[in-house]
């Protein structure tokens, strides 16, 4: 009886620390996701102010910095729309050109020049390689000024090709390296094979590479159409007809051409360019993901 007695008391300590680890195994969880809910609204809450000002009156746009609506307006969609001598479809149709032309070059160019490096042996591959990886550290800004004089010798200034001509050159060394990784990763044994049935390196590319590549080209055609849709600086730089103008410079345009900012239908047509990167995203995100875990793993 005094062993029974001695015994029980020992183990309720042990009980209570495994109940208090159990409790802190629960509770882990539930504040990592607290932490991260939390941090997502932040991040999100320049978007959601953006999202609910565009339908505010203008007096009201930076004198509340919550979320809440006290008057709702509508008509600041339909002001911005038909804000220009032009509707606003019409310079989102001009980025779209843009954006489809550096989409096909990039994915083109970008492509055979991976494979390039990938398969090929040529005369110093490594050197080329480096100083194609040392182009990604050069700032727009240094090659600005000659590419502008190029283009403008050549009467492109005020037009789309600049914008989309460069990409067919295999401009972009970021997704040439992303695809030189991921072809790394493909077994040569399917070249091979595709070799003896008499196969020469053109079709090895478009009918066995090219085929494999879908996560690669996914996340090029993403960050492709992310980054030109977005583009300011460069657009800025060679567009200067308004008619020709893209999205950003017609936001830009809005703002400058009046003394007094209608703000509201300004972030209204701000939630409009918002619209196709969003689909973008959201319809490619798996290919993203895999693309990304695909050629950081091989």
């Amino acid at each position: 009886m005094t062993d029974r007695a001695v015994a029980v008391p020992r183990s309720l300590p042990v009980a209570r620390s495994h109940a208090a680890r159990r409790a802190k195994r629960r509770i882990r969880p539930v504040l990592k996701h607290v932490l991260l809910v939390a941090c997502a609204l932040t991040m999100l809450y320049p978007v959601l102010w953006m999202v609910v000002s565009s339908v505010r009156p203008n007096n009201e746009i930076f004198r509340n910095a919550g979320l809440a609506l006290t008057h709702l307006r509508v008509e600041n969609y339909s002001n911005g729309w038909h804000a220009f001598s032009q509707p606003f479809s019409h310079y989102l149709i001009n980025s779209l050109i843009v954006v489809i032309g550096a989409i096909l070059g990039n994915l083109l160019a970008c492509s055979l020049a991976a494979y390039a490096f990938a398969r090929l042996e040529f005369k110093a591959k490594r050197l080329w390689f480096a100083m194609m990886l040392v182009t990604i550290m050069l700032p727009v800004h240094v090659i600005i000024v000659p590419q502008y004089v190029l283009y403008s010798q050549l009467g492109w200034v005020n037009t789309f090709l600049p914008l989309i001509v460069p990409k067919f050159l295999a401009t972009d060394a970021f997704f040439i390296f992303l695809m030189v990784q991921f072809i790394r990763g493909i077994p040569r044994e399917i070249d091979e094979a595709a070799r003896i049935d008499g196969a020469g390196h053109a079709r090895i590319f478009f009918h066995v590479i090219l085929p494999l590549m879908v996560p690669a080209l996914a996340t090029t055609a993403i960050f492709t159409f992310i980054w030109t849709w977005n583009d300011f600086y460069t657009q800025l730089i060679y567009l200067t007809d308004p008619d020709k103008y893209t999205t950003p410079l017609a936001l830009r345009a809005f703002v400058d051409q009046q003394s007094a900012t209608d703000w509201g239908s300004v972030f209204a047509m701000s939630v409009v360019s918002l619209v196709p990167v969003f689909l973008v995203f959201l319809a490619g995100q798996r290919f993203l993901l895999r693309g990304i875990a695909t050629t950081g793993g091989k």
